[in-house]
């Protein structure tokens, strides 16, 4: 096998540049919903939705634009452990403060 025929095995499809503006009309679709709640009542809904939106957002700019879903499963194994580590010391520290609040 030529050394070509193996790097072209190796690679993989990216998306078109179609795709990206369409994921970039999809997330400013999410930003002026998650905006809108300054506007519209949503009631006891807002946080929740707020938070939906926020993690879809994040995801979907994690895997499409930083080009996670398309790299090695070592850097997202090592991003997410990363994350994780990163949450943990968040809440160890809300879990501090509201500790030595009382």
């Amino acid at each position: 096998m030529s050394e070509h025929a193996e790097h072209a095995e190796a690679e993989h499809d990216h998306p078109t540049n179609r795709y990206f503006i369409y994921t970039a009309a999809v997330l400013a679709f999410f930003t002026a919903l998650e905006t809108s709640t300054y506007w519209i009542d949503f009631g006891s809904f807002a946080t929740p939705l707020l938070l939906i939106l926020m993690s879809m957002k994040f995801f979907a700019i994690l895997l499409i634009f930083m080009h996670l879903k398309y790299d090695s499963k070592l850097f997202g194994a090592m991003f997410y452990i990363g994350l994780g580590l990163a949450v943990g010391v968040y809440i160890a520290a809300l879990c501090t403060f509201q500790f030595f609040a009382g």
